[in-house]
């Protein structure tokens, strides 16, 4: 894994849509057409903002694919990933296609629908973030790291749903969702190229846990260590936490 560490979420933002964007254009020329995958959360607001404004990629043979979902929300509430995917990234470009995962209806079809389309082709780039408690997408601990299946039905811990009011898209604790879909570990290591922005002190400690603990279920995004092709950016609050030799990995910006 490499490890860069920029100054701030707006740097941390055009450094990953430059990056990402290139490899878009390398897939594209390579065979016609690119795979995305896209997370949701605050640590990708500059992120997509970034990558959104990118006129250097033929958008028109991007298909795009949605991370994770809570089970339950309608697709107007402000706390769904749907919704923050439509205003914040897929309303700005001209995609070939957007595969989401709406929250209302029958989650194991929704899985089934989006996971057949996920897996005919490999995937070229994934944008994903760690949570507060480590997790990666929204697989909390401890996190399946056996499942092939494209796309999992899981229960959320406290933590994660702390994080969710902490961060304002819901008013108390109660009215978090207890359930949320999301694509598997496995798949998500499936991708070719991994970028997992990371910003802000409070995630201090799952990045410190994700670069220095043992690999395992308990720190799922630890599991990024072993993907050959993942880019772990982190400001400098990220960074804080870290000690001397994890420090050695990470490069300033």
């Amino acid at each position: 894994m490499r490890v860069i560490e920029t100054a701030d979420r707006k740097a941390m933002g055009e450094w990953v849509a430059a990056h990402a964007a290139a490899d878009l254009r390398a897939a594209i020329d390579d065979h016609g057409a690119a795979r995305l995958i896209i997370a949701t959360g605050s640590s990708q607001f500059e992120v997509l903002d970034a990558l959104s404004r990118r006129d250097d990629v033929d958008w028109s043979v991007v298909t795009g694919f949605h991370l994770d979902e809570y089970i339950g929300v309608p697709d107007d509430h402000p706390a769904s990933f749907c919704r923050y995917l439509r205003e914040r990234f897929v309303s700005k470009l001209p995609l070939c296609a957007f595969h989401f995962l709406s929250g209302q209806g029958d989650p194991k079809e929704t899985i089934r629908r989006v996971g057949a389309e996920l897996t005919v082709a490999p995937i070229d780039v994934a944008l994903v973030g760690i949570g507060e408690n480590g997790h990666l997408a929204f697989n909390d601990p401890p996190a399946d790291f056996e499942s092939e299946d494209p796309y999992l039905i899981v229960e959320l811990d406290e933590l994660c749903r702390t994080q969710q009011v902490g961060e304002g898209w819901f008013p108390d604790l109660a009215a978090v969702p207890t359930n949320a879909i999301s694509m598997s570990i496995r798949q998500i290591l499936k991708t070719k190229k991994i970028y997992c922005s990371v910003p802000d002190h409070r995630k201090a400690d799952a990045v410190r846990a994700t670069l220095e603990d043992p690999i395992s279920p308990m720190v799922p995004a630890g599991i990024l260590r072993e993907h050959p092709d993942t880019i772990l950016i982190i400001d400098r609050e990220a960074a804080s936490k870290l000690g001397p030799e994890a420090r050695q990995q990470v490069e300033s910006l």
